[in-house]
């Protein structure tokens, strides 16, 4: 199951297994990709990934996570991310950019948020976001799409996640607005909504989406509270998605997990997965080939990210393959190598 391809979309992908975004803090402080992105990406691209995310991209210049984030803001990224994609697609992997704003957890100037509460006493207390503020968002993750199109980015994620701004207006434990854009029946649509229009006016390929599907918190959402959130965007084709990454934690401080196990998400990505039509892509400390072949033939997910497995090997795509006796998508340049791996 592994090694065999999907679609999303138009989108083809000649196996299963993602890399998901991580934080990892490494562009210049004008957001512009430097050489560890061309040699990390390229790396994971070159050891066998299917599809690669790029981490947290900053659609405004105040949503940034850190100093170090990458950004799409402007026609300044433009160049360094269109390299970033080339050498990606060069080794036959696809990319997708995360598009990305930080909310009352950016760490760079006064965070924006959904109502004037501070994550923690480590960050300022946040501008309660007017409509004007919300358009200008609004606008930005339309624009970064558009650059990402230009670019040649193959898919696009809204990081709809872990407590950042797109989150904090739909999560009830951060969105205390009575306007329009408050929680009904218990969770925040009307934002994402608008986000997500934006970004499909702008971009012609598949769009993702990434949750928070687990809030650790008895007052939060939990994986049943995103069904009906799913079923409404799905009603409308100027608002669907085509891919859900499914992650939790993230959106107050404390919410996450006290025992992490490997594939401790699997069951929040099942339930949605059973509840939805959608492409499903999940994760979780997974790093066992065979426990990732059970879960996707057992339909609980359709795609499976390796975030830290990934960092510590990129070729484990290869090693992988090399267990399951697969002969196919071996760089040409290492034949000499094979076999490739023999301690497995």
């Amino acid at each position: 199951m592994i090694f065999t391809d999907y679609k999303i979309k138009d989108l083809s992908l000649k196996n299963r297994i993602v890399m998901p975004p991580m934080c990892q803090y490494s562009a210049d402080g004008a957001g512009i990709v430097q050489p560890f992105h061309l040699v990390h990406y390229g790396t994971r691209a070159q050891g066998g990934v299917g599809l690669i995310i790029i981490f947290a991209t900053a659609v405004e210049e105040r949503g940034r996570l850190s100093g170090n984030d990458l950004g799409i803001w402007n026609d300044e990224h433009i160049p360094g991310l269109k390299s970033l994609v080339d050498i990606v697609h060069g080794f036959g992997a696809k990319v997708t950019i995360q598009l990305a704003h930080a909310g009352r957890k950016a760490t760079v100037g006064q965070g924006i948020s959904s109502w004037d509460l501070r994550f923690s006493d480590e960050y300022p207390t946040p501008i309660n976001m007017d409509e004007s503020n919300i358009n200008q968002v609004v606008r930005a993750f339309g624009e970064g799409a558009r650059r990402a199109q230009q670019i040649g980015f193959d898919m696009v994620e809204i990081h709809g996640a872990h407590g950042y701004l797109i989150n904090q207006f739909i999560s009830p434990l951060v969105n205390h607005r009575k306007d329009s854009y408050g929680c009904k029946n218990g969770i925040g649509i009307k934002f994402l909504r608008e986000i997500i229009k934006s970004v499909k006016i702008n971009f012609e390929g598949p769009i993702g989406l990434r949750i928070s599907a687990e809030e650790y918190s008895s007052e939060g959402l939990h994986p049943q509270n995103f069904l009906p959130l799913l079923s409404e965007i799905q009603q409308d084709h100027f608002t669907s998605v085509d891919l859900i990454n499914v992650s939790s934690g993230g959106v107050i401080e404390g919410g996450f997990p006290s025992n992490v196990q490997p594939g401790y998400q699997i069951d929040f990505a099942n339930e949605i997965k059973n509840g939805t039509d959608i492409s499903i892509l999940a994760g979780g400390m997974l790093r066992d080939p065979n426990k990732i072949n059970e879960i996707l033939i057992d339909k609980k997910a359709d795609l499976i990210w390796l975030g830290r497995e990934l960092l510590r090997n990129p070729y484990w795509p290869l090693q992988a393959m090399e267990q399951f006796k697969i002969e196919k998508d071996k760089p040409k340049q290492y034949k000499r190598a094979e076999p490739y791996f023999r301690n497995i």
